[in-house]
């Protein structure tokens, strides 16, 4: 009923850019904020970023000036677009969706509904 369907993930060189698309069905997608989560081998699921609502954005320190999160709330889909990607950018990359009024969240337990994940690999 509700799906959240990431694509976009692949191989890439570090240093170099990926767009990371996260498809919703089954909400009242407007009303949720949104956010992308990452997961490496044998380390805990991590916040990567958030957008709100009403577009504002919020990013872990990790990624902040590299990443951009935005939202499409016409084609109900939130983007990932990553650049000077790193080796350590390497994981499994999840998008959610928060029904909470607060902002930003960070924590993953805060967040209703989660895609399948899409998995990024960056080469050295």
């Amino acid at each position: 009923q509700v799906q959240l369907v990431e694509s976009g993930g692949g191989l890439v060189q570090a240093g170099g850019s990926l767009r990371l698309s996260c498809a919703a069905s089954g909400i009242t997608f407007s009303s949720y904020a949104m956010g992308w989560f990452r997961q490496a081998p044998g380390k805990e699921r991590e916040f990567v970023a958030t957008i709100s609502r009403n577009g504002v954005t919020y990013y872990a320190d990790s990624v902040k000036g590299r990443f951009t999160i935005s939202r499409d709330n016409s084609k109900n889909t939130v983007y990932l677009q990553g650049n000077s990607l790193k080796v350590e950018d390497t994981a499994v990359y999840y998008c959610a969706a928060a029904l909470t009024p607060y902002f930003p969240s960070t924590a993953w337990k805060v967040y209703d509904y989660w895609g399948q994940g899409t998995q990024v690999t960056v080469s050295s």
